[in-house]
């Protein structure tokens, strides 16, 4: 059976953090604090906009030296981001990751907004079933309660 994104690693009811353009970069930060995440979509009338993410934050505010009170999300957020739909795999993320040199990809079923996956989920994922994998492996090599 294939793995998904949804609701494989990410579930359906876990909730995300939506911003509008129009809020103020500072707004977006302690949001991001509060919730300890490292993006945020960016959504205008139920529309995925962009995303904003630390490295939006980093390049765009803090090393441009603009005031995070007064700019917008709007102004510093990356633009039409990458997605994926429900039923990708997470390797389609991690090479579309990979190549794109991010570390979180929203998941959108056509107009719908899914959720937000980050590299860290796909990792805990990958960790729990290899660890899955290798403890089976134990077990057909060298019998039940091997290492245990």
């Amino acid at each position: 059976m294939k793995r998904t994104l949804v609701p494989g690693i990410v579930s359906e009811t876990q909730a995300f953090a939506p911003l509008s353009p129009q809020q103020s970069v500072q707004e977006a930060a302690e949001m991001m604090a509060d919730r300890r995440i490292g993006a945020a979509m960016v959504v205008e009338q139920g529309r995925l906009v962009g995303i904003f993410s630390e490295r939006d934050l980093l390049s765009r505010v803090v090393a441009q030296g603009r005031n995070p009170v007064t700019t917008k999300v709007a102004d510093v957020m990356t633009l039409d981001p990458h997605t994926l739909p429900p039923d990708a795999s997470p390797r389609e993320a991690l090479t579309i990751m990979e190549k794109g040199k991010f570390r979180h990809l929203p998941i959108v079923d056509g107009d719908d907004i899914v959720a937000i996956i980050s590299i860290r989920d796909l990792f805990a994922a990958v960790n729990a079933e290899l660890t899955k994998d290798l403890e089976q492996r134990d077990t057909l090599l060298f019998g039940a309660g091997y290492g245990g």
